[in-house]
């Protein structure tokens, strides 16, 4: 029963086949072989984005931090939600990555930036002239990192403010295939279209071993940030040699619609797991469970009983302890992931309700 986290989950068996696949023969390297090209082609397709430039790493961090590089300068603020992933979980690379951009945090509920609040911060940025941090860039994170979902809608309300003020739009993507599947529509109605100007599009969390990519919808908007995200991508270490084998993942990721599908069944996963949860007294949700991921809390005497059973999940936060009155609440993250089974869930809910 693991619902630590979608990273714990085993990579489809059909991206190993194709890493194996394309370990046959010669191919050019740096990411000029004709399977990356490929991919690229896939991507503009998909997005019917046809200038889109792809860019391919095989971390979700690298995906982050190069494309914000890139839009965000290092006197510049970087406006996110105060949970998202790049403030709470990157070690702080993107700071690193652009030079010292400074993160300002934007509140919102379910990890989703409040509007009115994005554009109080943007407004109350940089009003002190060279003794500030100028406007930089805005980061969105989709699904959140508390489970909820954004519609095109609620992007695209984001973005005009971003565009009222000139400030590019980055989406951290890393669950954007969850979304997509949640919401249903194009793939250029939760980016491109909804104003987003660069996505890091994840692979890694949905059935991927290693391998991210990093679109850039628009380069003619950006003069000279193609040529500038191929440099921060060789400079952080992400242009591989043999970059077809993150490329031979992408591909087959992409191939037939696997990766809607991959992130379907995830959510389905967390749909049941949902549902068991709701007849179990004592459970309560503390953010709608609309991607692949839920945050609850249950007592801690249940807390006791599903690791005793062999749960394994994440506390949240982390420093609770199953120490103390049963009868007290403690939250939870549970994760599921494409390959997650029916019995894990059964057995999760069975051992609450124990």
């Amino acid at each position: 029963m693991w619902f630590t986290s979608d990273n714990a989950g085993p990579a489809h068996p059909a991206l190993i086949d194709a890493i194996s696949a394309a370990n046959v023969g010669y191919r050019p390297s740096y990411g000029v072989d004709e399977q990356s090209l490929r991919v690229r082609d896939r991507i503009r397709e998909l997005f019917d984005a046809p200038r889109a430039e792809v860019f391919l790493v095989s971390t979700g961090t690298a995906s982050n931090v190069i494309a914000l590089a890139a839009v965000c300068p290092p006197w510049g603020a970087l406006f996110c939600h105060e949970h998202a992933h790049i403030e709470e979980d990157e070690c702080g690379a993107p700071e690193f990555y652009t030079g010292g951009a400074k993160l300002t945090l934007v509140r919102g509920d379910h990890g989703r930036m409040d509007p009115g609040a994005l554009r109080h911060a943007i407004a109350h940025t940089g009003r002190g002239g060279v003794h500030n941090v100028q406007r930089g860039a805005v980061s969105i994170t989709q699904a959140t990192e508390l489970g909820a979902v954004y519609s095109p809608a609620q992007i695209a309300a984001l973005t005009a403010i971003a565009r009222d003020f000139a400030l590019p739009v980055h989406m951290d993507g890393t669950r954007f295939a969850n979304a997509l599947s949640r919401t249903g529509g194009a793939p250029a109605d939760m980016s491109w279209r909804a104003g987003v100007d660069v996505l890091s599009l994840g692979a890694t969390k949905n059935g991927a071993l290693a391998a991210e990519a990093i679109v850039l919808f628009e380069p003619e908007r950006f003069e000279g940030k193609t040529w500038e995200m191929e440099l921060r991508r060789k400079r952080g270490g992400h242009l591989f040699s043999k970059m077809r084998y993150v490329s031979a993942q992408m591909e087959a990721w992409l191939e037939g619609g696997r990766w809607l599908d991959l992130a379907s069944r995830a959510n389905a996963a967390a749909d049941a797991l949902a549902s068991g949860l709701r007849g179990v007294d004592g459970v309560e949700f503390l953010h709608p469970p609309e991607a692949n991921a839920l945050f609850v809390a249950f007592p801690r005497e249940m807390h006791r009983a599903a690791q005793a059973a062999g749960a394994h999940y994440y506390m949240w936060p982390f420093d609770q302890s199953l120490e103390g009155p049963g009868e007290e609440k403690l939250s939870a993250r549970l994760v599921c992931n494409w390959a997650t089974e029916p019995s894990d869930i059964d057995g999760f809910v069975r051992a609450l309700r124990g």
